[in-house]
């Protein structure tokens, strides 16, 4: 059984979007559907709507130069190893919310 890890490194952390600007979602790249899946679910628990309502605006495969994901936090240490993933835009109501990932199991809600 897989081991899921959802960090928070902030509650008030998202990308301003566009007033009103209408998204036009994108499908993630083959084997991203899982991680894309968590980070929408873990939007909609901060945002307290359902799921269906947060479209998927952008998903981009990326190597990573460490375990931080793209997202270091102050006073934490991260083995400097290329970690496949993915970056996450995901959008509701003209906000957009980024998310980044490893290739398996860890999504990061990310400023």
């Amino acid at each position: 059984m897989a081991v899921i890890a959802v960090v928070a490194l902030g509650q008030a952390c998202f990308l301003r979007g566009g007033g009103g600007a209408e998204v036009t979602p994108t499908p993630p790249p083959l084997g991203a559907q899982g991680i894309v899946e968590m980070a929408r679910d873990d939007l909609a628990r901060r945002l307290s709507i359902p799921k269906d309502k947060i479209a998927v605006a952008q998903v981009t495969s990326v190597n990573w130069s460490n375990t931080s994901l793209g997202c270091p936090q102050p006073g934490m240490s991260y083995a400097a190893v290329i970690t496949p993933g993915f970056r996450i835009i995901l959008s509701y109501q003209g906000q957009e919310y980024r998310y980044h990932s490893d290739d398996r199991s860890t999504v990061i809600f990310c400023p």
